[in-house]
């Protein structure tokens, strides 16, 4: 099973998946596009919650970072002067810390990724999507920032004019990437950013070729709900590109990507515009607060991939 991903919603979907056929089965393609380097080390937020999450120590109540982390490290370096605006916890850094040693040894992000997860005891297998710098930048009146100081830094207020993808047509597809998505037996798309998520992994050369190519059924889960954003700043993002919020407006963007729509009960009423995509459409309760939520959800993506 393949899955493309961002990071908490996707993270809480693959914990249901992991439940019903364990990691072992799972390959995950995640977004790099958010990766940036602070303190002199190289962070890799959407890696870091997915491979968290598997390993059992991310902190479900923020969805990011460690469970029970500490921020000493942090505080000094606030006394010192710096920025202190990217939230590292004390554990966490010891990540950011390994991997930015290993890229230093001459480790691609891909084969560091592979250890670290390996380290922490994950059997998924977790690849970036690419092992070239792509980043994901976000246009504004005042120029382009990178998405995390759009997102974190200056808390979403900038008005969005526009994204891009800085690097991407000199970056390759990371290796098994493209074979992934091309040999798997089924391809999820969990309720990620489709921009800035699942968008910047479609950007890089080949995946999305790929994609369509795939004789596995396909199947994408909507982050929308009733015209909002479950979590982070798609909204703005679709509205700063022209396009109002809704769950058709998401499946207007992977229309030739996949064969099955899985929306909130909530967006019922947009099925039969969806369909003249040419779509099928699963309506389900998308919203996964328990741990219960995440199984059924993934239990309604798993069987759409599996029906023939």
């Amino acid at each position: 099973m393949t899955i493309l991903a961002g990071g908490v919603g996707a993270a809480k979907l693959i914990t249901g998946l992991a439940k019903l056929i364990g990691q072992e089965d799972l390959t995950i393609i995640v977004n790099t596009g958010d990766d940036i380097e602070l303190h002199g080390l190289h962070i890799s937020p959407d890696v870091d919650i997915i491979t968290y999450t598997l390993a059992g120590i991310v902190d479900e109540e923020k969805g990011w970072g460690i469970r029970d982390d500490t921020f000493h490290c942090l505080e000094a370096l606030k006394r010192l002067g710096c920025e202190t605006w990217f939230k590292l916890g004390d554990r966490d850094l010891a990540t950011h810390i390994y991997r930015t040693s290993l890229l230093k040894m001459g480790f691609t992000l891909s084969e560091a990724t592979a250890v670290i997860s390996k380290a922490l005891g994950v059997k998924a297998r977790i690849i970036p999507m690419s092992d070239h710098r792509v980043e994901t930048r976000i246009l504004t009146r005042d120029g382009t920032i990178h998405f995390q100081e759009y997102l974190v830094k200056r808390g979403m207020r900038d008005e969005v004019l526009g994204v891009k993808f800085a690097g991407v047509e000199e970056a390759e597809p990371a290796p098994g990437v493209v074979d992934s998505i091309l040999d798997s037996d089924g391809i999820i798309i969990p309720p990620s950013n489709p921009i800035v998520s699942i968008g910047t992994i479609l950007s890089i050369k080949g995946v999305r070729e790929a994609l369509r190519s795939s004789k596995a059924r396909r199947v994408a889960i909507s982050p929308i709900i009733a015209g909002h954003a479950v979590k982070g700043p798609l909204e703005k993002l679709l509205w700063g590109l022209g396009v109002e919020p809704s769950a058709y407006a998401v499946a207007a963007i992977y229309k030739d990507l996949v064969d099955t729509f899985i929306l909130d009960q909530a967006d019922i009423h947009e099925r039969q515009r969806i369909e003249r995509l040419g779509l099928k459409v699963v309506a389900a309760e998308t919203l996964m607060k328990s741990l219960d939520d995440k199984v059924q959800l993934a239990a309604i993506a798993l069987k759409e991939v599996q029906h023939k």
